[in-house]
């Protein structure tokens, strides 16, 4: 072969290189490539909803259950994450363009703690900032997802909303028996007499029991107080309310706890309704689509089966660490 075909073949293999590569960049590009490696101002992306040139209001949405423990982003971009909701929070309430800020809950509850932070926050946001915080309930804001919307300036929630779910629930296991069954025997060392409180070892004693009821009644008169606080409502009528059961969208409106029926739509018209906002901007925060978020979609793509293996894991684990939560469960 003379050096003429060589160089033909040559060329044509950077060619086919060079090729590869655009089609590679090009793939790139379809997920906001410059994004990726940009430095960017703020935390998120702001996606608009809808076009305007009036005020601006962001929504945010909350899905899932509400606990403070996600996974790394590096494999699971999508779930629940208590930290960046709690900074989206605080940037819409800081960010001066923002007039007005809609929560759309989708949740069960969750943590007792997780949940008043989110509480907190929007109390704050509120008195700083003097911005209006709406709610939109999706299918299901009960228990925690109705803690969070007490303090709300108006909620609106679907007539098939499950909403309410007021009070606090903690739950462990008992194996005693079927591991005296199996032959399984428990060696527990200990410091103090409840110090196993809730061991899935034995059976809990009736001062135990009363111990954990006494901690469960302080956090239920928390709840009962934030919603006194937020909804105006009387605490007689709160704890009449609150008896745990759940409520439709429309029951709930007719006991007070919720303020209009609709869709998130709905929201957006009443919140621009009562602020007489002309030709509003709505917008909603998207993670900024970082190097390591990226790469935690390939991963996800890569390795769907280890991940919901490594969920269930999570799960499993935090079983086995009984914790007051604000969760509606069926």
């Amino acid at each position: 072969m003379n050096a003429k075909r060589w160089y033909a073949l040559l060329a044509a293999a950077v060619l086919l290189i060079v090729s590869v590569g655009f089609q590679f960049i090009s793939s790139f590009a379809t997920s906001n490539f410059e994004q990726i490696f940009a430095l960017q101002d703020k935390k998120f992306n702001e996606e608009v909803i809808e076009e305007g040139l009036g005020n601006k209001i962001v929504v945010l949405h909350l899905d899932g259950v509400i606990q403070d423990t996600a996974p790394s982003t590096l494999i699971n971009t999508t779930s629940y994450n208590h930290k960046r909701f709690l900074e989206m929070l605080e940037e819409a309430g800081e960010d001066r363009s923002v007039d007005g800020i809609i929560l759309r809950i989708n949740t069960p509850g969750g943590g007792v703690v997780e949940s008043a932070e989110i509480h907190d926050k929007i109390v704050d946001i509120q008195e700083e900032y003097n911005k209006p915080i709406y709610v939109s309930m999706g299918n299901t804001a009960a228990s925690g997802g109705y803690y969070i919307s007490a303090p709300a300036n108006k909620v609106v929630a679907h007539p098939a909303t499950l909403t309410g779910s007021i009070g606090v629930i903690m739950e462990g296991y008992d194996l005693s028996g079927l591991a005296e069954e199996l032959g399984v025997e428990f060696n527990t060392i200990k410091s103090g007499e409840f110090k196993d409180i809730m061991s899935i070892s034995r059976e809990m004693t009736d001062e135990e029991r009363e111990l954990l009821q006494t901690m469960i009644d302080d956090m239920y008169d928390d709840f009962v107080q934030v919603i006194v606080d937020g909804r105006d409502m009387s605490e007689a009528t709160v704890r009449q309310l609150g008896d745990g059961r759940v409520y439709t969208g429309r029951q709930a409106q007719e006991n007070g706890l919720v303020d209009e029926l609709g869709s998130l739509q709905d929201a957006i018209s009443i919140m621009s309704e009562d602020y007489e906002w002309n030709d509003v901007q709505v917008v909603r925060y998207n993670n900024q689509l970082g190097f390591e978020q990226f790469l935690g979609m390939s991963m996800q793509s890569l390795f769907a089966k280890e991940t919901e293996f490594f969920s269930m894991m999570d799960m499993i684990r935090e079983s086995n660490a009984p914790r007051a939560m604000y969760l509606y469960s069926n």
